[in-house]
């Protein structure tokens, strides 16, 4: 049984503490709401009309092989880019002040393959409260046994290679998602610490769910498009081939970088640092000078920000991060940042060379 794992209190002046009052003020004379803006639901809106469009076109036109397979990478690449934007911020309860919006928008969620409900629990609780803890954060666990991110997994001899394998296992992230991550998490006796215990109407959402997006993606083309039946399930690869790189690089950059920290608990499950100061030390930002970035990345680019304010829209990200680095250069606390996408992947590419050295073995302690 694994021992809960425990924060201590901040004491006096702290950091979160100072931060949330500079925040909330900003947001207070501004006159601005933490929640979507007019930008926010045009980004929305365009997205959603990509997938349609995107969609429909691969199911009811006659394309050529090549067409079709473009169409097919461009519908997941957008497919992620929807689950960054819209039905991330939405599970988060930030998209919107109305409850019943974000519940709306993150049904959006079982159009990419996933379920929100299942997200909710390994991200938005698990993840967020244990970021980057070995054995408690399973969004660290990257094919376990494949890939070795920290000093206290045990090594094994193909992890030398990681480095290159790595890359082409995150385009299987997603076909995983879809087809085995959500039933295991959901049966699983526990996520990291917290034990699951589901409502009863959640074991039918899990399967409805499920099964309507595989006869939107695999029985619906079967019998609708002039394609062999094996063209088309190498389609739904591609597809989630596609998502699933997408996905996996702009997660692994903004935890799995040189900089960040994988602490772990003492014997009796308690933390070092306060919650906020643990979230600093275990996530990075990159590329946070790129409109590009800001515009596809759903303000997963500024994980730190969201880390920190998780309820707030990322379309407020830039500007909060200006008062987040002050506020953690005043408290003397560490801000990992990456200038630019490739810095950050090459980083990555050198922490998993490292980790995947036998010579980075676990600390005594």
């Amino acid at each position: 049984m694994k021992v809960s794992t425990k924060f201590p209190s901040a004491q006096g002046m702290n950091f979160y503490g100072e931060l949330r009052k500079r925040v909330n003020k900003d947001f207070s004379d501004k006159g601005i709401s933490v929640h979507a803006n007019g930008k926010m639901w045009l980004k929305a809106s365009i997205f959603l009309s990509l997938f349609i469009a995107l969609y429909f076109t691969i199911l009811l036109v006659n394309l050529n092989g090549f067409a079709l397979a473009g169409l097919t990478i461009m519908l997941g690449v957008v497919c992620a880019f929807i689950g960054f934007n819209v039905c991330h911020d939405a599970i988060h309860g930030a998209f919107s002040a109305n409850k019943k919006t974000n519940k709306r928008l993150s049904l959006i969620f079982h159009l990419v393959g996933a379920n929100p409900y299942v997200w909710n629990i390994t991200h938005n609780v698990v993840h967020h409260t244990y970021t980057n803890i070995p054995g408690h954060d399973e969004d660290i666990e990257i094919a376990p046994g494949l890939i070795r991110i920290s000093a206290e997994d045990e090594h094994r001899p193909h992890q030398r290679y990681q480095q290159l394998y790595a890359f082409p296992l995150y385009g299987l992230a997603s076909l995983s998602w879809v087809l085995r991550k959500d039933f295991k998490k959901f049966f699983q006796k526990r996520i990291g610490a917290r034990e699951n215990v589901h409502p009863k109407i959640e074991y039918f959402n899990l399967f409805f769910f499920k099964a309507l997006y595989y006869i939107l993606f695999i029985a619906l083309p079967i019998f609708m498009m002039n394609l062999p039946w094996w063209q088309v399930l190498l389609g739904f690869v591609l597809l989630h081939l596609a998502q699933g790189v997408t996905m996996g690089l702009v997660f692994q950059l903004a935890h799995v970088v040189e900089g960040t920290a994988f602490p772990v608990p003492n014997e009796s499950g308690n933390m070092e640092e306060a919650w906020a100061e643990h979230q600093m030390r275990t996530t990075a930002n990159f590329a946070t000078h790129s409109p590009a970035a800001a515009f596809f990345l759903g303000g997963l680019n500024r994980q730190i920000e969201h880390h920190l304010f998780p309820k707030i829209c990322h379309v407020h990200y830039g500007r909060i991060s200006v008062i987040v680095k002050q506020t953690a250069l005043e408290f003397g606390i560490p801000y990992h940042e990456n200038s630019t996408f490739m810095a950050a992947l090459g980083s990555h590419y050198r922490m998993l060379k490292a980790m995947g050295s036998p010579a980075t073995m676990p600390s005594s302690s």
